[in-house]
C-alpha cells in the first residue's frame, strides 16, 4: 500500500473533515511540497461560511497561502524554479496559463485561461492536493512560487501574502513615496500590511482607522509604524476626515487606502480625505452591493482611483525582502496558530466568533 497525506476538506458551509489521499508520483514537471504553514484570511472565513464558493463549489482543501518545503522535485521543474529539495518556498494562490496576453504582459491575475489555483480547485481534479490545508501540496506545472531563507520563524514567513497585498496596494497601485501622508482605512491584517509597506516607502505621517473592537489592532498598527491610529465608532469616535485636515492643516491625505468589507461610509471618507490630485485605492470588497460615489468630487480635486485585485509576484518578492529583513515586529502580527485538525476552529477564530480572542494573523500548521 502507497503513502497517504493527510488533508482538512471542506465539505460544505462550516463543515470541514480530515481524509487521506495517495501520495502523488511526481513527474519531470511537477513537484511535492511538505506544508509547514498556511495563512487564513477573509476569504478562507467566507468560503467556510458558505458566502463564497470556491472552484467548482465541491469538497476542496482550502489554503491560498501554502509555506514549505520543497520535499520533491523533477528535473525540469528544478530548472524552472530554480529550487531544489530543502528549499523553502511560498506558493501564490493563482496557477495561469503563462501564454496569454495576460500573462505575458504581467498581469497573469486576469489570466482567462486559469483552471487551477491553490486553495480553491475541488478534490475531484487529480491529484487532489491543491491546498495548503494538508501534509503535502502538488506542485504542478504552472505554480508561482517564492523562496523564503528558512531561518525566519514559520509563523512570521506565513505571512507573504498579506504583506504582498500591503506592499502591492499601498507602494504599487498608491505609489506611496518619501514623505507622503497615508491614511488606511481598515486595521485588518492587510491593513496593517499596508501600514508596513507605507513605512518602509518612506511615507512620513501615516494614519489608521478602526472600529472600537479593533482597539488591539489599532494599537498594533502604532507599534508597526502607523503615527495615528483612531476609532470611528461608538462613543469615542473620531471623525476620519476632519482628523486628517487637523493633522495636514487642511492638505489631506497623499495616498488613501480604502480596505473595509462591506461599510459604505469609509468610501466616502476615502475620497473627501484625498489631497488635490490624491491617489485612492480601493480594496475593500462590499459584497456586491452599489456604494455612492461622489464623482463631482472626484473631478473637481483630480483624484486618481484605482481598484486593486490581488497581489503580484514582484510585491511578494519586495514583501518577502522585508520579512527577511526582520527590520518589523512582524511577529506582533500572528496571534493565533491551529494544527490540521483544528482548521474549522482557525476559521472561526479569525471570524471573531471564538469568545475571548482576538484574531490578527491565523495559520494552520500541519
Amino acid at each position: 500500500m502507497g503513502e497517504t497525506v493527510r488533508a482538512a476538506v471542506q465539505t460544505g458551509p462550516r463543515t470541514i473533515e480530515m481524509r487521506e489521499f495517495p501520495r502523488p508520483e511526481i513527474g519531470p514537471d511537477t513537484g511535492l511540497l511538505r506544508v509547514e504553514a498556511n495563512g487564513i484570511c477573509g476569504s478562507d472565513v467566507e468560503a467556510y461560511k458558505g458566502h463564497l464558493r470556491m472552484g467548482s463549489g465541491g469538497p476542496v482543501i482550502p489554503g491560498h497561502e501554502p509555506l514549505g518545503i520543497v520535499e520533491e522535485i523533477g528535473d525540469e521543474a528544478a530548472k524552472r524554479w530554480g529550487v531544489r529539495p530543502g528549499d523553502r518556498v511560498a506558493l501564490e494562490v493563482i496557477i495561469p496559463c503563462r501564454s496569454c496576453h495576460h500573462c505575458l504582459t504581467g498581469r497573469y491575475q486576469f489570466c482567462p485561461n486559469r483552471t487551477r489555483g491553490h486553495g480553491v480547485t475541488g478534490i475531484d481534479v487529480a491529484p487532489s492536493l491543491w491546498g495548503g490545508l494538508a501534509e503535502h501540496l502538488y506542485l504542478s506545472p504552472g505554480a508561482v512560487l517564492h523562496k523564503i531563507d528558512k531561518s525566519v520563524p514559520v509563523e512570521v514567513a506565513a505571512m507573504f501574502n498579506p504583506l504582498g497585498a500591503g506592499v502591492r496596494w499601498a507602494c504599487g497601485l498608491g505609489q506611496v513615496g518619501p514623505g507622503d501622508t497615508v491614511l488606511v482605512l481598515g486595521a485588518g491584517q492587510r491593513g496593517l500590511s499596508c501600514v508596513i509597506a507605507a513605512r518602509h516607502a518612506g511615507a512620513g505621517t501615516i494614519i489608521v482607522t478602526g472600529l472600537e473592537s479593533d482597539r488591539h489592532k489599532l494599537d498594533l498598527a502604532l507599534d508597526l509604524g502607523a503615527d495615528h491610529a483612531i476609532v470611528v465608532d461608538g462613543d469615542d469616535a473620531v471623525d476620519t476626515v476632519e482628523f486628517v485636515g487637523d493633522v495636514t492643516g487642511g492638505g489631506m491625505a497623499d495616498v488613501v487606502l480604502e480596505l473595509t468589507p462591506m461599510a459604505a461610509a469609509p468610501v466616502t471618507d476615502a475620497f473627501k480625505a484625498a489631497r488635490q490630485g490624491g491617489r485612492v485605492v480601493l480594496a475593500g470588497l462590499k459584497g456586491g452591493r452599489e456604494i455612492p460615489v461622489p464623482t463631482d468630487l472626484i473631478i473637481n480635486r483630480a483624484l486618481t482611483v484605482v481598484g486593486a485585485f490581488g497581489v503580484d509576484a514582484t510585491a511578494n518578492k519586495q514583501a518577502i525582502a522585508i520579512i527577511e529583513s526582520g527590520r518589523y515586529p512582524l511577529a506582533k502580527l500572528h496571534t493565533h496558530t491551529f494544527g490540521l485538525e483544528q482548521a474549522a476552529l482557525a476559521m472561526e477564530t479569525l471570524a471573531g466568533e471564538v469568545p475571548g480572542e482576538s484574531a490578527v494573523h491565523v495559520s494552520v500548521h500541519p
